[in-house]
């Protein structure tokens, strides 16, 4: 029945070709159209599976209650000094404060006059206690600075520091090196034209800063246009046109972004970076793959045009059904292009070996598809069948692919039935003189079918002696790793992702209240894998009885030396004398003595000479080097002399919002202990919190469980998908035999697969798992050409035009998949590594595997009864006419 339909429909369309030409044309248009106008790509790692889990919902429960952090852009400021970097964020937050046009919200959480007024607060009591006493030994320093912040200002203010180095002793000078080495290596920057920096909160600290006291983060809320497919890019365009017009690498400082919506926005860049280079070469490899198969340029047209056509379709049709396009579904494009190829490519080499012993074209054609149409249409079945076997499973990325891809192999077949044999039609190729096959592999056939055992059982043993490789397949369900490296958000990323300020690697909860949320945060505590844990309650310093009055008594001293009243700025000359000067007090004060602290002022003292020596220009630099960091220094000095007592009712409503709901619901955060860089030491530590807190959501949670998740799926679509090939190939073959030996070589060609993923270092992820779907349905297609063919009688398949037909077509399969291979996005390089890979073994099992399974082809015997047919090279005219009924010969 599916013959004889097939044929009818294919002499029909070779009867009207122009009509079926131009209706494909029409709709093809209508649906490029439609797909211009609605395309659309979802880069959101998280949406690729479903919101219908239990921990998806907990996920998203959280994110609805405290959504700040799902849409923002993140500028990461890196300065060579703590004062740099606080005057960088501050400029910042202030430049893009007033673009409303691109920003709902900027903030940067370590300069808000909360954290600046509170800051000595959040110190340890001890801490605070040595600080503050330093503080008011310095006020005559402070003094000097303040009225005076200028060169002449600071020399004086190191002739104080020099007097008070002398009352101290021997021990004064040296415990000055520090500052005066720092003080010398800022000038003997300036003094050769390079960039100096100084940093008095440095000289206060008495030590190197950490790595955080360097970096500040601002915090933009973007105004995103999602009617684009970068939807922060003019947000984030802004963002740098703001960095460059402040000139914030005169500061030293460099600003990244990072953030949800770059990552985004970068992903889908990255994804689309060399697409159009990688497409060229791509078509042009196919163009020379389907040369070497077809040999005829009409024949390429035909199927290249069949192809456009169905594609345009597919392409509609998918985005009708899902809306945008996700990292994975976006892939049906190259997974179309490489099945309608092999079936463009099936259907031409049959009729190629049709039109050598048929010359009317329209018969030809129609005996083509007579011969083609079972084979062709139970790949077709089977194919869509692996594909569509996804759709119910909970990974919604490859659920929404197999849905495209399902459907789009039915489009391909119909169009390799209608549209190429109505372009055929038209194009009218030429007649072939030679018959088609490869002669040459006799020798290959023969040793194969004389060897059958020993080959079956060698197989075999290798398979199974490499399975427990499989055991050590790793499946790597980390979003980052499918992230180009190399791309500014994702660089900025792994920077930062250790910092508690950022929380890249913490687990969040949603307690039912405040007081819920505090005996979580102790339970959690405990855990060894957990650093610290916070809550809005974090935000409240400790011990502030103790800590005020020692703030108080410091500020007496220090806020009148604050506000002293300013000098007059210095001439130039001014500064030369006094800059003298303080050569002269610091030469003075190390005399001939040893040691680090003589040493270090004598430095100082040669770096002032020249500088009092050099053109005015120079020290102009210099005092912007001092000066500049002096006022952010003395700025935040002042707001931190002047605490205010801290409650959670006092805390700024931007912060409660950030920790509390509106109906009391509060989050409490988990901090993981180390930077948590690999795979097993994040699904430890997030076992460990869902252990104690099973509520618990975040990056961890989200690992962990998606990797569950798909591994599910996959297990649960391999079996639908085998259970549902089976069946179509029964009804077909109606031979549990024959079933077999399609679906064994499939099942080996998986098995190999994995094992040299295993081998060559490839683990399994979000994007490449996709290739086992695809071994389903290609390896499937496949194999059924030559059970369709054994069935028929054929021997020694290596020769046939079969061969010839399933080597090229898979040769512009791996060509069109091992395209994305050259992807500059990971996660579609790795699925571009793991398709060909499938692809190859794919093949080899259904070459030289399948013929060996199937042995010699059965034949009719004279009582209508079934016997094996003589070895190759002898099944006479019998098998030749059982393999001509079925077209494969």
């Amino acid at each position: 029945m599916v013959q004889s339909a097939i044929k009818t429909l294919i002499e029909a369309c070779t009867r009207r070709p122009w009509w079926v030409l131009a209706a494909s044309l029409v709709v093809a248009g209508a649906a490029s159209d439609y797909s211009v106008r609605h395309f659309a790509i979802n880069t959101d790692i998280t949406r690729l599976i479903s919101p219908n889990l239990t921990w998806r919902q907990r996920e998203l429960a959280f994110n609805a209650a405290f959504p700040q952090g799902k849409e923002t852009i993140i500028a990461v400021v890196d300065a060579p000094t703590s004062e740099a970097a606080s005057k960088a964020a501050q400029s910042l937050t202030e430049a893009l404060s007033g673009r409303k046009d691109f920003f709902d919200s900027v903030e940067t959480t370590a300069e808000s006059p909360f954290f600046a007024r509170e800051a000595l607060l959040f110190l340890d009591t001890d801490r605070v206690a040595a600080v503050t006493g330093q503080l008011q030994r310095s006020a005559p320093l402070v003094r000097a600075m303040a009225s005076d912040p200028s060169l002449r200002g600071l020399a004086q203010a190191l002739g104080f520091g020099l007097q008070g180095a002398a009352q101290a002793g021997e021990n004064g000078l040296s415990s000055m090196a520090d500052m005066f080495n720092q003080a010398a290596a800022a000038l003997d920057a300036i003094l050769v034209g390079k960039p100096g920096y100084f940093s008095w909160r440095e000289v206060v600290a008495g030590k190197p800063p950490e790595q955080s006291e360097l970096r500040r983060f601002v915090e933009i809320h973007p105004k995103l246009d999602y009617a684009a497919l970068e939807p922060g890019k003019a947000a984030s365009d802004a963002v740098r046109k703001a960095v460059a017009d402040l000139k914030l690498d005169e500061l030293g400082a460099r600003v990244r972004l990072t953030g949800p919506v770059p990552i985004a926005d970068e992903e889908f860049a990255t994804v689309a970076d060399g697409a159009l280079p990688n497409l060229i070469a791509t078509v042009i490899t196919v163009l020379i793959i389907l040369w070497l198969a077809l040999r005829s340029g009409r024949l390429i047209v035909a199927v290249y045009a069949t192809v456009a056509i169905g594609l345009a379709i597919t392409a509609a049709l998918g985005l009708m059904m899902v809306g945008a396009l996700n990292l994975i579904s976006v892939a049906f494009a190259v997974l179309f292009v490489g099945i309608g190829v092999d079936f463009g490519i099936q259907f031409s080499v049959r009729y190629r070996a049709e039109r050598h012993e048929e010359a009317d074209l329209r018969k030809a054609l129609a005996n083509t598809g007579e011969h083609i149409a079972v084979p062709l249409a139970l790949a077709a079945a089977a194919t869509a069948a692996g594909f569509l076997s996804f759709v119910p499973t909970d990974y919604r990325g490859v659920s929404e692919l197999g849905q495209i891809a399902g459907l789009g192999m039915i489009i391909a077949f119909i169009g390799s039935i209608t549209v190429l044999p109505a372009l055929l039609m038209i194009l009218n190729p030429p007649g072939e003189d030679e018959p088609l096959g490869y002669a040459a592999l006799a020798p290959i056939d023969d040793f194969m079918e004389r060897y059958r055992m020993p080959i079956l059982i060698g197989s075999a043993a290798a398979v199974l002696a490499a399975s427990p490789l499989l055991y050590s397949l790793e499946f790597d369900f980390n979003p980052i790793h499918l992230r180009n490296p190399n791309a500014e958000s994702i660089a900025a990323y792994l920077d930062v992702r250790s910092d508690p300020a950022v929380g890249a690697n913490a687990v969040d909860v949603l307690a039912a209240s405040v007081g819920d949320a505090e005996q979580m945060a102790q339970r959690l505590s405990r855990l060894p894998e957990v650093s610290s844990v916070r809550t809005l309650a974090s935000f409240v310093p400790a011990d502030q009885d103790k800590k005020v009055p020692l703030i108080e008594a410091a500020a007496r001293g220090l806020l009148p030396a604050l506000g002293a009243t300013r000098r007059p700025a210095p001439s130039d000359k001014d500064n030369v004398d006094a800059l003298k000067r303080a050569q002269q007090a610091l030469d003075q004060a190390a005399g001939n003595r040893a040691g680090a602290g003589p040493a270090a002022a004598k430095r100082l003292a040669s770096d002032l000479g020249e500088l009092a020596a050099a053109a005015p220009a120079v020290r102009e630099r210099a005092q912007a080097v001092f000066v500049t960091p002096l006022h952010t220094a003395l700025d935040g000095l002042r707001a931190a002399l002047q605490p205010q007592r801290v409650t959670e009712q006092t805390l700024p409503a931007a912060l409660r919002r950030q920790w509390l709901t509106a109906d009391g619901r509060a989050r409490v955060e988990v901090l993981p202990k180390g930077s948590l860089n690999e795979n097993p030491e994040i699904r430890q530590f997030a076992r460990a919190v869902l252990a104690v807190e099973p509520r618990a959501t975040g990056g961890p949670i989200a690992i962990l469980e998606s990797g569950h998740t798909i591994i599910r799926a996959f297990i649960e679509a391999g079996i639908w998908a085998l259970l549902s090939i089976t069946v179509l190939l029964w009804l077909t073959l109606r031979r549990v035999g024959d079933v077999l030996r399609t679906l064994i070589p499939l099942i080996v060609a998986g098995a190999v697969t994995l094992e040299l993923c295993v081998v060559i270092g490839l683990p399994l992820n979000f994007a490449n798992i996709i290739a086992l779907p695809l071994l389903l349905g290609i390896g499937v297609a496949f194999k059924i050409y030559y059970v369709m063919a054994w069935r028929g009688g054929q021997s020694q398949v290596l020769q046939s035009p079969l061969t010839r037909a399933v080597f090229f077509s898979a040769l512009a399969t791996a060509t069109a998949f091992g395209s994305l291979w050259f992807s500059n996005h990971p996660g579609t390089s790795s699925m571009g590594k793991l398709l060909a890979l499938s692809l190859v073994c794919t093949l080899a099992a259904a070459v030289l595997f399948q013929p060996v399974l199937m042995g010699p082809p059965r034949v009719n015997g004279a009582d209508g009864g079934r016997r094996r047919a003589p070895r190759a090279g002898r099944s006479g005219g019998v098998a030749k006419r059982g393999l001509r009924r079925l077209g494969l010969r």
